[in-house]
């Protein structure tokens, strides 16, 4: 929370002078989210966030929001508010129930963190590091014994519109249900969240905009997968010349393994001796895609 009540989500993992932010709720007399305090809020999507940080906070603007720490008066962290969390809301706990994790490796982010959910409110589960390996394979095994159930036709359908991606209903859940990162429980649904542990914060080069030099389409095959579920996910490709491809749109999170062909849509950026290939330049990510070939041609 910064200094004018203002409500951010931590999206990036060089935080040493400036949080790398994506401004989630606004304080706002006619807001329908009330807080604990009492506080009511609004909530932003992508788009008028950044409008809002514009107007009212143009300093933040950047690839990210980058908020002063010395602007910062309040962190919420959703493995210390975790139990908390549980207590308060009976269906939080339950899924709870069904992942045996180290202590402080998990929480809820999002609205339930932020104390604004409401009916409608997804779960978003988040896990650090190595844990969350753990806990996606606990999902795998929850849905295999009907603990969890497996997502419905309805769910897949409302997820799908609500991601909007450039391949089909059949490619979208033909990807997504081998990734067992999301979930429906007693009718919600939930998203299994992956976040760097303190141990690998900073696996890779701090993820900045280059200078964009056009937009290609590419196969290559998948060195290293290991961060394909982060945000933003990404893939270390044998390619000519694409070294990475990196995917800021959750869609294409954890789309390839290791090993599989990969085939990607999106727009070229030069970083120094690296050439990156970016897929989800705008929210929506129209005209670009992740796919595994090795998935679809099987």
């Amino acid at each position: 929370m910064t200094d004018d009540g203002c409500l951010y989500a931590v999206s990036g993992y060089e935080n040493d002078s400036l949080a790398e932010c994506v401004l989630r709720y606004v304080p706002t007399p006619d807001g329908d989210r009330t807080a604990p305090s009492g506080t009511r809020y609004k909530k932003y999507d992508f788009a008028d966030a950044f409008a809002w940080v514009k107007e009212h906070r143009p300093e933040y603007l950047d690839l990210v929001h980058r908020v002063p720490l010395s602007d910062i008066v309040r962190v919420l962290k959703p493995e210390e508010e975790a139990a908390g969390i549980a207590a308060g809301n009976p269906r939080v706990a339950r899924l709870f129930s069904h992942f045996d994790l180290p202590p402080m490796s998990y929480g809820c982010t999002g609205s339930l963190l932020a104390g604004l959910e409401n009916s409608a409110s997804d779960i978003d589960m988040v896990v650090y590091g190595s844990a969350w390996f753990l806990a996606r394979e606990q999902l795998m095994a929850a849905v295999k014994a009907g603990k969890i159930p497996a997502m419905s036709e309805e769910m897949w359908q409302k997820v799908y519109r609500k991601r909007v991606p450039d391949i089909s209903f059949d490619e979208f859940v033909l990807h997504e249900s081998r990734k067992f990162n999301r979930g429906e429980f007693e009718g919600t649904y939930f998203d299994l969240l992956y976040s760097r542990g303190y141990d690998n914060l900073h696996s890779v080069p701090p993820i900045t905009l280059g200078e964009k030099t056009g937009v290609i389409t590419i196969e290559a095959k998948v060195t290293d997968a290991s961060l394909a579920f982060d945000s933003p996910g990404i893939y270390k490709v044998d390619h000519e010349e694409i070294d990475m491809v990196l995917s800021f749109t959750h869609t294409y999170c954890g789309q390839c393994f290791t090993g599989e062909t990969l085939e990607a849509k999106g727009v070229v950026e030069e970083h120094g001796d690296q050439t990156w290939l970016i897929v989800g330049t705008t929210r929506e990510a129209h005209g670009e895609y992740i796919v595994s070939r090795t998935l679809l041609d099987r």
